[in-house]
């Protein structure tokens, strides 16, 4: 089986993707096309020459990869995904054979988490659009809306999400899911020293979000075009079972 996982940056993305591999069943990559969204789009991000000299710059074949046997004689490989990452000439018909799922943010948040790590960020920093495009794809492609969890619904009640997205992909639940050792995992992209900071002293899904933070009035266009998607995709958000 094959899951792949599409999120914004500051998403609760690491979180989810350490959620799925204490499974033990499951195989993690680290957002695969990395490497080859900074090879086609020549953008300066921290760790750029590390990660291009890590990672498969040909998007073709980290598509291939992505359908390819999974690692470690695993049944499941879960594949966290940047939307940001899926350049428009990159290859997309691939997800017509995962378990296409998305996962969202409200844009106060990402925007006020995203700014702290890397100054004066865009809106094609932030996923929404390209989230958007590829949920219409994977639903045309499969003839089904895609579950979406939105990430303040996962720290509300962790248990119940996770059992809401297994069912959702046919995928049975276990209690594993709901902790992970301290210290990050071998299968972490290069770039996680820069960015992994706090999850890596994470065992689990934080406690429930406080109330919105104040962002810069500057992030204002970046907030007003990412809220109609945001909410969008939120009329498909999964409730917490039990």
């Amino acid at each position: 089986m094959k899951i792949a996982m599409w999120s914004g940056p500051r998403n609760l993305s690491t979180a989810m993707m350490y959620s799925f591999a204490a499974r033990g069943d499951c195989a993690i990559w680290d957002e695969p096309f990395y490497a080859a969204y900074l090879a086609a789009s020549d953008l300066d991000h921290p760790m750029r020459k590390e990660i291009l000299a890590a990672g498969q710059q040909d998007a073709d074949r980290v598509a291939a990869a992505c359908l390819g046997r999974v690692p470690g004689g695993k049944q499941i490989y879960y594949q966290k995904h940047m939307a940001h990452h899926m350049l428009p000439d990159f290859p997309r018909e691939w997800l017509s054979s995962c378990a296409n799922v998305f996962l969202i943010r409200h844009p106060v948040r990402v925007i006020a988490s995203y700014a702290v790590k890397r100054e004066a960020p865009v809106f094609d920093d932030l996923g929404y659009k390209q989230q958007l495009e590829l949920f219409e794809t994977a639903a045309v492609l499969s003839g089904n809306m895609p579950p979406v969890v939105d990430s303040h619904d996962l720290r509300d009640d962790p248990e119940g999400i996770l059992r809401a997205l297994c069912r959702a992909i046919d995928l049975p639940y276990t209690d594993r899911m709901l902790n992970w050792p301290a210290g990050g995992h071998a299968n972490d992209g290069v770039w996680a020293p820069h960015w992994y900071g706090a999850v890596h002293q994470s065992t689990g899904f934080a406690q429930p979000e406080p109330e919105l933070p104040a962002i810069d009035a500057r992030f204002a266009p970046l907030l007003e075009r990412a809220m109609p998607i945001y909410k969008k995709l939120s009329e498909y958000a999964l409730t917490a079972e039990r």
